[in-house]
C-alpha cells in the first residue's frame, strides 16, 4: 500500500514553483500545487489527442479490465486519499463525507466498467435495419468543482475512459491536490497521454473550453461559469455536460410525521455541510407540521459535532474558503435583519477556526429574501411554511434552477402526484440527494443539461453512428 506521504510527494512540486494549499480547516499549508500555463495544456491536449485513438483500439473489455484495477487501487489507497481530501476540501472523514466520497470514486469507476452499452436495434422491417453504435468522441475536458472534487472528477473521467475518449482535468484552484492525488492512481494504469490534469487559473478553464481539439467539455458548477463555458465552446461546437447550481426545493407535505424523516431532512440539508449543488436549499412546511419541523431541524443542527475533519467524532466541517463563508454569513444576516427567526446557529463558529459556521435553522421567513431566493451553498436552511399544496409547488418552481427536488409524506399517492408536478432534473421522496450510478442525473433550466450515470452517462461522452443496411 502507497502511503499518504508518497502520494503527496508525487502531486507537489517544491515551494519555490508551486502555489501554496491550506488545510480547509486550519488553514496551515499541506503542500504546494502545481501552476500550470497556456503551454502545458496545449501540450496535454496534444498528448492526449496523440494517445486517444490507441486507447479507443483496446475495446471495452480491455478498458474496463484497466478500470477496476484502477478501482483496486482506490480501494488500496483510500485512506490515504481520504485524509488529504479531509484536509483540502474541509469534509470530515466520518459521515457522509470524506471515506464515503472515496468510497464512492472505486464505485462509480467499476459502475463504468462494467455498464453495458451495446448497439441498438432502432429499424427492422425484412432485409432492412437501422442500429445505432457508440464509439469514442476523441479529448474530453472535464472542469471541476471544489465541493466533491474526487468523487465528481470520476464522474467525468471513468465514463469518458471506458467509452475510449482521453480526458484532460481542469480541477477547482481550491482543491487541485485532491484531484492530482486521483489521477495519480489512475495513472499508474493508464497509457502515456491518455489523462492529464492540468492546473492554475480561469484561464486554463476558458481556455480549455474554446480549444478547437477538445470534442466534449463536461462542467460541473456555478450557472453564471456555465453560460461562459457555452459561450466558450460555441466555435469548436464542443458537446456539453453541464451540471450547475440548484436551489432545491423540498416540500413536508401535511399530515408528515416528521420525527420519522428529520434525521433524512436534515442531511438533506446539511450533508458536506450544506457544500453541494443538490443539496436541500429550501423547505417549504405544512403549517400543521411546521414548528415540529423546525424544532427537530434545529435540535439536530444544536448537537452534530462539528470541527477539524480528522478527528473522528466530526461530521460537519468548515465552508471550504473564504468567499463562500461570506456568502452564507451575509445571507443569514440578511434574514436577521429582516426579521427571520434564528431558530439554531446564526454565527460563526470561530473557536473552530477561521471558516467554521453554526449549523443554521432559520424560522419565519418567506420568499423574496435572500437567503430563500439565492443558492446559500453552505449550513443554513431557510423553512417557509404554507398552507396550500398547490401554492408550495407554484413558489418551489419559481426558481430558474431545477436540479433536485424533494417530498416528503407518509402518503406515498399523495407524494408521487406532488413529485410528478416538481420542475427539476431529480425528484426525491422522503429523501434528498442520494445518488445511484446506475439512475441518470442532471438537471432543467438554468441547471444545466445532459446527464451522467449508467448507460446514460456513456452515451453522453460517446459518438453515435447510425449504420443503416
Amino acid at each position: 500500500m502507497t502511503s499518504a506521504i508518497s502520494i503527496l510527494d508525487a502531486i507537489t512540486v517544491p515551494q519555490s514553483a508551486g502555489r501554496a494549499i491550506p488545510d480547509a480547516a486550519t488553514r496551515e499549508t499541506i503542500g504546494h500545487a502545481p501552476v500550470h500555463t497556456l503551454a502545458d495544456l496545449e501540450e496535454a491536449i496534444a498528448s492526449a489527442r496523440t494517445a486517444q485513438p490507441a486507447w479507443e483500439a483496446l475495446g471495452h473489455g480491455e478498458r474496463s479490465r484497466i478500470l477496476h484495477a484502477v478501482a483496486d487501487d482506490l480501494d488500496a489507497n483510500a485512506e490515504e486519499l481520504a485524509v488529504l481530501l479531509s484536509r483540502e476540501q474541509g469534509k470530515p472523514l466520518n459521515g457522509p463525507n470524506a471515506r464515503f466520497e472515496v468510497g464512492a470514486c472505486a464505485v462509480w469507476t467499476r459502475n463504468a466498467a462494467d455498464t453495458v452499452l451495446e448497439p441498438e436495434v432502432v429499424f427492422e422491417a425484412g432485409t432492412a435495419r437501422a442500429d445505432v453504435h457508440y464509439g469514442a468522441l476523441g479529448v474530453v475536458g472535464a472542469i471541476g468543482p471544489w465541493n466533491w472534487p474526487m468523487m465528481i472528477s470520476v464522474w467525468q473521467i471513468a465514463p469518458s475512459l471506458r467509452m475510449g475518449n482521453a480526458v484532460v482535468v481542469k480541477p477547482s484552484g481550491f482543491t487541485p491536490l485532491s484531484v492530482l492525488a486521483l489521477v495519480e492512481i489512475f495513472n499508474r494504469h493508464l497509457p502515456d497521454g491518455v489523462l492529464t490534469a492540468v492546473t492554475g487559473d480561469r484561464e486554463i478553464g476558458s481556455t480549455l473550453a474554446a480549444h478547437p481539439d477538445v470534442d466534449k467539455i463536461m462542467f460541473t458548477g456555478s450557472t453564471p461559469t456555465g453560460r461562459k463555458i457555452v459561450e466558450a465552446s460555441a466555435n469548436n461546437l464542443a458537446r456539453l455536460t453541464l451540471e450547475l447550481g440548484g436551489n432545491d426545493a423540498g416540500i413536508v407535505l401535511p399530515g408528515t410525521n416528521v420525527a420519522a424523516h428529520a434525521e433524512d431532512l436534515f442531511w438533506g440539508c446539511f450533508i458536506n455541510t450544506g457544500q453541494t449543488c443538490a443539496a436541500l436549499k429550501r423547505l417549504y412546511v405544512h403549517d400543521s407540521v411546521y414548528d415540529e419541523t423546525v424544532d427537530a431541524l434545529a435540535q439536530l443542527a444544536r448537537t452534530m459535532p462539528m470541527g477539524h475533519g480528522l478527528e473522528e467524532t466530526n461530521v460537519l466541517g468548515p465552508l471550504q474558503n473564504q468567499n463562500q463563508f461570506d456568502i452564507v454569513q451575509r445571507l443569514v444576516d440578511d434574514a436577521r435583519a429582516a426579521g427571520a427567526r434564528i431558530v439554531a446557529g446564526g454565527e460563526a463558529a470561530a473557536h473552530l477556526g477561521p471558516l467554521f459556521y453554526q449549523p443554521t435553522v432559520v424560522a419565519d421567513i418567506t420568499d423574496g429574501a435572500s437567503l430563500v431566493d439565492e443558492e446559500q451553498f453552505g449550513p443554513a436552511i431557510p423553512v417557509i411554511r404554507y398552507t396550500d399544496v398547490d401554492d408550495a409547488i407554484a413558489r418551489a418552481n419559481a426558481s430558474e434552477q431545477g436540479l433536485g427536488a424533494s417530498v416528503w409524506s407518509d402518503d406515498p399517492e399523495a407524494a408521487l402526484a406532488v413529485a410528478h408536478r416538481l420542475q427539476a432534473g431529480t425528484v426525491w421522496i422522503n429523501q434528498h440527494g442520494a445518488l445511484n450510478p446506475q439512475v441518470p442525473f442532471g438537471g432543467t433550466k438554468a441547471s444545466g443539461y445532459g446527464q451522467e450515470f449508467g448507460a446514460a452517462g456513456l452515451k453522453a461522452v460517446a459518438a453515435p453512428k447510425v449504420i443503416s443496411r
